[in-house]
């Protein structure tokens, strides 16, 4: 009886989540394949590609940590509908963007999606209270919505490639997005109830103003390198700055009753390890998806690399590796309860590591790459589904968003220095004004297989039971 109610935890709710998670999904994969086409409509190079991916990881980074504190303390349905609406109003602006950097404000402001999971699955977390095995509801349920999240991403994928060949005009492609925005925001209002009791607390706006000011620093530091050289003191003196103020960040934090970061638990061996597999995942979960496309498709007649596809030919590809993705959040539930939830993440992080070692030696044919990088997708899909969901079972009650939403956030950070870094290195060497160079592909493989491995590594330090329900861990201890 327990378990028929783990598993049909709030089933009229997560079903109105998956459609949220859906549309999530497609903005992340529809416009990946379409990098090129963009880039020559707005008559930049690929390697610039990555600051449209910078900006709104940075955005994302920014916005989650206080938005997720207000879903906790306001309402996780109602910070959910301002996210939508402000998602809707970025990804039409979008579609009628002619210009560099009218394209740059509108892409990042569209990264404010990136809090609607945390703050779903605070809203999922909350629904299971009192539901013998609340944990395991909660992992079950965020695969569902995180393998939904996949099957959009997939759908976008290849929706792209579709409505790339079938309209003349590139404003009707990525007009498409923008509908579904607009319908995600009429789901969440008509099928998502509003039943939060209004929570004591604050919003911390010093701590927010000193992480806000550390990750522009650092960030725009990155971005720096690429305007005025590696040689310049200028962008090593900001990164060095904005990395000293998290010295007065970190002590106002541990001084202040209701912080923005309650860093006191992120410390907790079951919690710290979390949020830096997150912060390493993000390197190559997020910070690799427009190289992946932009190799795909180079002209290896002209350049000697890439596999030169178009982006029709390069959605499928793609979409092989979003539905690996999809395989790997929906199998983490129900291998994380026959063996621990630890051991299924340090499995998924050795995956993704393997996947994009693969790729250096393996990289001439669409096989080879779609090969090793359905291998990387099974790890990352897990990930992408556990991460969460391990920070809610860890995080106090009533700071579930905030925990959840800190995954999102260190992995967004991790995603943002990554495209600034792969951004340079793809830009070094280059020997053609519109495509990057092999050196740079490489770099980009080679750091997101080693931190990949690192967070493994980092995840060993978990108690081997954390995670799991009350019940599973007498189960353990009976053995």
């Amino acid at each position: 009886m327990g378990r028929h109610r783990a598993a049909s935890v709030g089933a009229g709710l997560v079903g109105a989540l998956v459609f949220v998670e859906f549309v999530s999904g497609f903005l992340q994969g529809y416009y990946t394949p379409l990098a090129t086409d963009i880039a020559r409509h707005l008559d930049i190079n690929d390697a610039d590609v990555n600051w449209f991916e910078a900006a709104q990881l940075l955005l994302s980074a920014l916005c989650v940590p206080p938005l997720s504190k207000l879903g906790d303390l306001i309402g996780h349905q109602r910070v959910l509908v301002w996210a939508a609406v402000l998602t809707a109003v970025a990804t039409c602006g979008i579609a009628f963007a002619t210009s560099f950097e009218t394209y740059l404000v509108f892409w990042a402001l569209q990264g404010v999606f990136t809090v609607w999971l945390p703050l779903e699955v605070a809203l999922i977390y909350r629904r299971s209270a009192g539901l013998p095995q609340r944990a395991a509801a909660t992992r079950r349920a965020t695969g569902v919505i995180v393998a939904a999240l996949q099957a959009g991403a997939i759908a976008g994928a290849l929706s792209a490639g579709a409505t790339s060949a079938l309209f003349g005009s590139l404003w009707m492609v990525l007009a498409v997005p923008g509908v579904l925005t607009v319908v995600v925001v009429f789901v969440i209002v008509g099928f998502v109830p509003d039943a939060h009791e209004r929570q004591p607390g604050s919003l911390d706006g010093p701590g927010l103003l000193l992480l806000s000011a550390s990750l522009l620093l650092v960030t725009g530091g990155l971005s720096l390198v690429r305007v005025v050289g590696v040689a310049s003191p200028w962008p090593w003196l900001a990164i060095v700055v904005g990395a000293l103020v998290l010295v007065p960040f970190v002590r106002y934090e541990l001084r202040v009753p209701d912080p923005i970061i309650d860093l006191r638990v992120m410390r907790q061996a079951s919690m710290w390890p979390v949020q830096f597999t997150a912060l390493l995942f993000g390197v190559s979960v997020l910070g690799a998806q427009i190289p992946l496309s932009t190799f795909a498709q180079t002209d290896p007649d002209v350049h000697g690399y890439g596999l030169g596809l178009n982006a029709t030919s390069v959605a499928p590809v793609i979409g092989g590796y979003v539905l690996s993705m999809l395989v790997g959040a929906l199998v983490f539930a129900r291998l994380s309860q026959r063996f621990t939830p630890r051991a299924c993440l340090i499995a998924a992080a050795g995956l993704v590591g393997v996947g994009y070692a693969a790729l250096v030696p393996l990289h001439f044919s669409v096989a080879q790459m779609a090969a090793c990088m359905v291998v990387a997708g099974l790890g990352s899909g897990a990930l992408v589904a556990a991460l969460p969901a391990a920070a809610a079972a860890a995080a106090p009650e009533g700071r579930t968003a905030v925990a959840t939403g800190l995954t999102n956030t260190t992995k967004t950070i991790g995603g943002s220095f990554a495209s600034c870094i792969f951004g340079v290195a793809l830009a070094a060497g280059a020997t053609h004004a519109a495509a990057a160079s092999m050196s740079g592909y490489y770099t980009v493989w080679i750091v997101c297989s080693a931190t990949a491995f690192v967070a493994a590594v980092g995840l060993t330090f978990v108690p081997r039971l954390a995670f799991a329900d009350p019940a599973g861990i007498e189960e353990e201890i009976g053995r």
